[in-house]
């Protein structure tokens, strides 16, 4: 699955400083507004501890673990919706993605400039989000227009839906409310994803904070933003974008040793890349055998033929059955054939549900 999350927020807040630490591109970091002029897009990979278990039974030639995609995009200001600092731009990059990580800025330092002028994170979440919510209030407000006339007159069932569903979408907007507020009949959802609208994207709030505030988990400003995000139905986590700069530049060996000495378990990219996870409701797959171990990621409760799909189409499309172990029983059992002796290897058909961290092998014929 190509699943990808755009890190937004103000300028100067530490958007590719994360980036950089995230993904090891080289996006320009600078001191002032606007230096990410480009869209920069960095595959990470999703740490997940029990592929490396897999791999250490299987013994296989080859492991891939499953992949996602940040976007680093410029700072947005007030007024982008607008155009205000290449602003229109911007908000086009952030349609295409399933995510928003929106960083704010929950540390003080006199040598980096603010573009409001002081630090006050639940402001500058209101720039991001208003903006936001302006952008998509314009794009509804043109398709309303365009189609109110012909669906109330023209008996068209399919277009009277489509007026219907995207109208509460243009009301909820207009109150000042996302697009993502808006309970939705289930035959609305495909009309309004249709729409790539910023606001119906799940957000995760990153509180970039200074190092020291990192080490006690948080300041005032943090509980600020936590507070706005729960009420949102959002989520938010703690990072410090310098300090995971700095660990991203040391070897691997060594990072356990400086965590250590910081206080930290992990870097704080793998809990963000994990949230972003979560955020999207995703889950991990695996399929195990000599040649390759594979971690693939899909839909929490996905069924095993669209699962399947997500390796190849044919196999969606030729699916005959799966068959299935968890790696929680690889693990305690130690084997595939220990698995199967234990009666824990079973066959699924088309109905089942994959679990997060099941082993699947699947039979399809086209």
């Amino acid at each position: 699955m190509g699943l990808q999350a755009g890190i937004v927020g103000l300028p100067n807040v530490g958007k590719s400083t994360l980036f950089n630490a995230l993904t090891a591109a080289k996006a320009e970091a600078a001191n002032y507004p606007f230096c990410t002029i480009d869209p920069n897009v960095g595959v990470v990979t999703v740490p997940d501890e029990r592929l490396n278990q897999i791999t250490a039974l299987v013994k296989p030639k080859s492991t891939v673990p499953t992949a996602m995609e940040f976007v680093d995009i410029a700072g947005l200001v007030a007024g982008a919706s607008k155009g205000e600092g290449l602003g229109n731009q911007f908000l086009g990059h952030i349609r295409s993605t399933d995510a928003i990580v929106h960083v704010v800025r929950c540390f003080d330092d006199p040598n980096i400039v603010h573009v409001s002028g002081s630090v006050d994170p639940v402001r500058d979440m209101d720039v991001i989000n208003t903006e936001l919510m302006l952008a998509d209030f314009d794009s509804v407000d043109k398709r309303v227009q365009k189609i109110e006339k012909a669906a109330k007159t023209s008996g068209d069932k399919k277009l009277r839906a489509e007026y219907d569903a995207v109208k509460k979408i243009h009301d909820a907007l207009a109150a000042g409310k996302p697009a993502r507020s808006v309970d939705l009949e289930d035959a609305d959802v495909p009309i309004v994803k249709d729409l790539h609208l910023l606001t119906s994207k799940p957000v995760l709030y990153a509180c970039n904070v200074s190092e020291e505030d990192m080490q006690k988990g948080g300041n005032e400003w943090v509980a600020q933003v936590a507070a706005r995000a729960k009420e949102e139905g959002n989520l938010h986590l703690v990072i410090c974008s310098a300090l995971e700069a700095e660990i991203s530049l040391l070897p691997r060996e060594e990072q356990p040793e400086f965590l250590a000495s910081i206080g930290l378990e992990e870097p704080g990219l793998n809990r963000l890349i994990m949230e972003t996870y979560r955020l999207l409701d995703l889950s991990t797959y695996f399929t195990a055998g000599e040649k390759e171990v594979r971690a693939w990621t899909i839909h929490r409760g996905m069924r095993a033929p669209q699962a399947a799909g997500v390796i190849h189409s044919d196999f969606e499309r030729g699916f005959i059955r799966a068959e299935v172990y968890n790696c929680e029983d690889l693990f305690a059992l130690k084997s595939e054939q220990a698995v199967k002796d234990a009666g824990k290897y079973r066959v699924e058909g088309k109905d089942y549900a994959v679990k997060d961290g099941d082993i699947m092998f699947f039979r399809f014929n086209v």
